[in-house]
């Protein structure tokens, strides 16, 4: 494998270290530290004002430019070295209101208020805690080598990912205009089925576009035991619920991927009220314009059909919002995803390389690609479970935790150091091109 130089930079002095393994090595304890902090005190979308602060003081030590509060409490970093190609590098700050289930010593144990005024618990249960750790490990590795290459880094900490909200802030913010425009975007993301040292990747249509619709079930409330005096708007929301499903499997082509869940169902105080409201949460998925705005239309329409069909006048009927922008699908360069690939093909093996269907999560990392420039994205999924894990669950049919949920954990030291390294190294050969 070729080797490259870089310089250290310590407290005190400067030296030479051999390889960009032998940087990570001595870098990993700092990193593990940093990941370990950061993992126990996850904050919340649009919150994210101490983890911002320590990403902006963390890459600032690393000697770069820094400026904070970009749409929101966004971090961007500037590392200008001479003439050359333009490299953006984002990671995510936002934690999720779930409570972690576990034993290691920095399992977050952090509550806090939501927008709504509720207490919840709050964790790093996508692995964004990583994705900032390798985040820091590569812009500290570039900026100790900057004698291997010229050009400018932009190093972005983005807010708000989870909520599909942060990349379009700090767009609005204007962070093509007021920064180095990016020849190329580039992002890690914590995969928690694929083991460490593997990576993996899917060339163009990557991930899902993502709605938020939340739908306002009215009804005449009453007494549990004379039904036939109200309208009651619990049976009215479960078949709501029902009739949903019929979109994906009655309206569209069989192969066209969508996905509707209902994720929220509030309604109700007493086993014998029936209430005059019930809240219902969905998200919903769809890979293209026009399946969405089919999606969309026809949840419009059951809601307002099976409302009119239970008998509920003209101001009655259900009510359906869309929750923000919503956040389009990620479409992955096909040319700079095989220029990365290749460069982690050749330093870690073809066998680390997995390639991966379109998943229906979404990713607002799409929106660096939607700007009149066209920027080409590339976003990898970096292998977080220990090998042998996954070798039991598929010995013993066990499910391993997924993102999001309240066991999941990625492995700290290899997933660090892979990740570190596979970022590194995609720099390094984007600001290398002609």
């Amino acid at each position: 494998m070729k080797l490259f130089v870089f310089v250290l930079l310590l407290s005190t002095s400067l030296r030479a270290a051999d390889s960009l393994d032998t940087f990570i090595e001595e870098q990993r304890p700092s990193l593990i530290q940093l990941y370990e902090h950061l993992h126990a005190h996850p904050e919340l979308s649009f919150h994210e004002e101490k983890t911002s602060a320590r990403m902006a003081d963390e890459i600032r030590k690393a000697g770069y430019e820094v400026t904070e509060k970009v749409g929101g409490f966004g971090v961007v970093a500037v590392l200008k070295n001479g003439p050359g190609r333009t490299v953006l590098v984002r990671t995510d700050l936002d934690g999720l209101p779930v409570r972690e289930i576990g034993s290691v010593p920095y399992a977050s144990k952090t509550t806090t208020k939501d927008d709504a005024g509720n207490e919840v618990s709050v964790m790093h249960a996508c692995g964004h805690d990583m994705h900032m750790t390798c985040w820091i490990g590569a812009a500290r590795a570039l900026a100790a080598s900057k004698d291997q290459w010229k050009g400018t880094l932009v190093f972005i900490a983005q807010p708000a990912e989870e909520r599909g909200m942060g990349a379009l802030a700090m767009i609005e913010d204007g962070l093509f205009q007021r920064f180095p425009k990016p020849d190329v975007c580039l992002a890690l993301h914590c995969d928690s089925s694929l083991a460490t040292g593997t990576f993996g990747f899917t060339s163009g249509p990557a991930t899902a576009s993502t709605d938020t619709v939340d739908i306002v079930v009215k009804g005449i409330g009453g007494h549990g035991a004379m039904p036939n005096l109200t309208k009651d708007p619990i049976v009215l929301a479960s078949q709501i619920v029902l009739a949903l499903q019929t979109i994906d499997s009655r309206e569209l082509h069989p192969v066209e991927p969508v996905v509707i869940t209902v994720g929220k169902f509030i309604g109700g105080t007493k086993s014998n009220i029936i209430p005059d409201k019930v809240e219902l949460g969905l998200t919903v998925r769809t890979t293209t314009p026009e399946t969405r705005k089919q999606v969309l239309d026809s949840i419009k329409r059951i809601c307002r059909g099976l409302g009119i069909a239970a008998g509920l006048p003209e101001n009655l009927l259900p009510k359906i919002s869309l929750v923000g922008p919503g956040t389009p699908s990620l479409h992955n360069d096909p040319a700079l995803t095989t220029r990365v690939t290749q460069v982690w093909a050749d330093a870690f093996g073809k066998t680390s390389l997995v390639e991966r269907k379109p998943t229906m999560a979404g990713e607002d990392f799409s929106r660096y690609t939607m700007t009149p420039d066209k920027i080409p994205v590339f976003l990898a999924w970096l292998g977080t479970v220990a090998p042998e894990k996954i070798e039991q669950a598929k010995a013993t049919g066990e499910i391993l935790p997924s993102l999001h949920s309240p066991f999941y954990r990625p492995e700290p030291a290899p997933s660090i150091t892979f990740g570190v390294k596979a970022m590194t190294l995609a720099v390094l050969n984007e600001l290398k091109r002609q």
